[in-house]
């Protein structure tokens, strides 16, 4: 018997910070509004308004440099508890429709609608319905993508921001990812793609062309997955998993580094990538550790827990140089450096006793 066609939905808020702020305060509305860090603090954009975008400002740019760009934007920090309500304001909606809802960050989600508590077989419909809903009740608009796999719903989401539907069917997937610029494959990051143009790969098209064993090559594991996504082919389910219990970035040198302060960049490298994707995810933790192997590939592992949590980019750096200085990073060559923070406060706990932090200081 023929397995059906799977339907995914992705969800996208648009511009989600940034569009709560100009929902609560009028004075804000059709002006450039930019979220984010501190500029003093090495702070980033997390979100900006499409007004602010005119002027070229994007979420992960330099603070100082959106302030350059548009001087004249409205500056905000996050405010992380108004930005959690709201978001469960929305997964409420999307739990109306299926239980297979994996939330990917506070702002988007993945929705298995194959089938749906609706009995709907239209996807496309019920992605209408979704986008109505959220704007009846938040008054902010979402950008939506239907699809047979996760990959080509969240590249469809992107094609017609915002408050946009696109959708992708199996007998147009070969004709579009084909059209499609390499750097509009989600997956492929900047990186990769400036690779990729390097050697006349362009499109889709000649993506295709590169056969599993160059893609393996020139980018190991994960060219195994750009082989499948070029082709159309996603199997991975919407997974309705719980919340994480920590968020972590480690990187493994290709030669041993002895050098002390090539390490205390990369500390505060990874702190502010970790602070990110918690900022993304509205969370913020009480724990923080720090994970050192040396050459000989011994292993040991730093820990440190506090009252308030953080997903403050500059703090979690400052904690993990502090609990770095207890391990001998200074006296043997290091292989490999990690950062997590973990122990994220119930979402019931006292806000009494929790002041949380949110100030986006992430540089890439």
């Amino acid at each position: 018997m023929e397995t059906p066609v799977r339907k995914i939905i992705h969800i996208d808020m648009d511009a989600f910070f940034a569009s709560v702020e100009q929902r609560d305060r009028p004075e804000l509305r059709g002006v450039p509004v930019i979220v984010g860090g501190s500029a003093e603090r090495r702070g980033v954009v997390s979100t900006c308004s499409y007004e602010a975008r005119a002027f070229g400002v994007h979420s992960a740019m330099p603070m100082k440099t959106a302030q350059r760009l548009c001087p004249n934007a409205v500056f905000l920090p996050g405010d992380y508890a108004k930005y959690r309500a709201v978001s469960e304001t929305i997964r409420a909606i999307f739990h109306e429709y299926t239980d297979l809802v994996e939330p990917v960050s506070i702002d988007e989600a993945y929705l298995d609608v194959t089938e749906n508590r609706m009995r709907n077989p239209s996807a496309t419909r019920l992605a209408r319905e979704i986008q109505r809903r959220i704007f009846e009740e938040t008054r902010l608009t979402a950008s939506a993508g239907v699809s047979y796999n996760k990959f080509l719903a969240k590249v469809a989401s992107d094609l017609r921001k915002p408050a946009g539907l696109s959708v992708i069917r199996p007998d147009q997937a070969a004709a579009f990812l084909d059209s499609l610029p390499v750097e509009k494959f989600h997956g492929i990051g900047r990186v990769s793609a400036a690779k990729l143009q390097s050697i006349n790969v362009r499109t889709g098209h000649d993506l295709r062309q590169l056969d599993l064993t160059v893609l393996s090559a020139l980018f190991g594991k994960i060219g195994v997955f750009y082989y499948n996504i070029v082709r159309g082919i996603d199997n991975r389910k919407v997974d309705p998993q719980e919340e994480r219990k920590s968020i972590g970035k480690e990187t493994t040198f290709a030669e041993d580094c002895s050098d002390p302060r090539r390490l205390r960049i990369l500390i505060r490298t990874l702190s502010l990538k970790v602070a990110r994707l918690l900022q993304a995810r509205a969370l913020a933790g009480k724990t923080v550790t720090v994970k050192v192997r040396y050459e000989n590939f011994q292993t040991v592992t730093r820990s440190t827990s506090f009252h308030r949590p953080t997903c403050d980019g500059a703090e979690i750096g400052a904690i993990a140089l502090e609990l770095a200085a207890r391990t001998e990073w200074d006296k043997r060559p290091v292989r490999l450096l990690g950062v997590t923070v973990s122990n994220f406060p119930d979402p019931g706990e006292s806000e009494e006793n929790i002041q949380l932090e949110f100030d986006f200081t992430y540089d890439r």
